[in-house]
């Protein structure tokens, strides 16, 4: 069976800036996926912000392997109950793989607990991706770099905890650098952070560019059921316990009290 991915994109940029428009006629969504797909073992969808529940209902995230996340000028406008929904997911065992100014969407700093600030700077300077791991899966095929003419620069100090492992680093024209391409996992979920994708520049067409996407999204893939119980907390009644004990002391809860903890 192919990997189910998600393509998630706010969609704003597309229907109200011309030059996006002009790049993305279809959406930056839309040409991530149609990328993801040109590999057999990944079949990959669309979501948008505009969409009921965001595209993002609960039956469609059940049945989602890897969410890919592209979000800028309307963070805000993201609903917490969804927020919510996609890191449960995540927690379960979905992939999440956050792109570019996705470092500041509600689901990335929920998950990682921190501020997720940078600095940033659009100039259209180059930007080189060194690859720093190169033994990583994300990081196959691709050589020593990616070489990007036009970017935004993205710089340290990037407030997110320490990364899982560190695959991409990226130099800019003027001189400041940024850890690019960085893992996490969270639950039974992983999660990875891609920075290059600047809207109105053409890198989303990049070929270098599309191979991390499909790498990353079989990557994060996670082929075990889901961890559905992580998100409760389960009673163990005292008879139930693996080495026969006896009941001391006063206890607010009974045997087998699911109640919250």
């Amino acid at each position: 069976m192919p990997i189910n991915a998600v393509v998630w994109g706010e969609n704003v940029h597309e229907r109200t800036n011309k030059i996006v428009q002009g790049i993305y006629p279809d959406g930056m969504h839309a040409t991530i996926a149609a990328a993801l797909n040109t590999d057999r073992a990944i079949k990959a969808t669309t979501a948008t912000l505009q969409e009921k529940d965001h595209g993002l209902s609960e039956a469609r995230l059940a049945r989602t392997d890897v969410l890919l996340w592209w979000g800028h000028a309307a963070h805000a406008e993201v609903r917490d109950d969804i927020v919510e929904r996609v890191a449960t997911r995540v927690w379960e065992g979905m992939g999440l793989i956050v792109l570019h100014s996705g470092h500041y969407s509600k689901i990335f700093k929920k998950l990682m607990g921190s501020p997720c600030s940078l600095q940033w700077r659009e100039a259209g300077e180059r930007e080189r991706v060194w690859v720093i791991n190169p033994n990583h899966p994300i990081a196959a095929g691709l050589g020593d770099r990616i070489e990007l003419d036009q970017s935004e620069m993205y710089g340290e100090p990037f407030s997110v905890p320490e990364p899982l492992e560190t695959v991409f680093l990226s130099w800019y024209q003027g001189g400041e650098v940024f850890r690019s391409g960085l893992t996490w996992r969270r639950g039974a979920g992983s999660i990875f952070y891609f920075s290059p994708g600047h809207e109105t520049y053409p890198i989303y067409h990049d070929a270098a560019v599309q191979q991390v996407l499909r790498n990353a999204v079989k990557w994060a893939a996670n082929p075990a059921p889901a961890w559905s119980s992580i998100t409760r907390a389960h009673n163990v009644p005292t008879p139930e316990a693996p080495e026969k004990i006896k009941q001391r002391g006063p206890r607010l809860h009974k045997d087998g009290d699911e109640g919250l903890r």
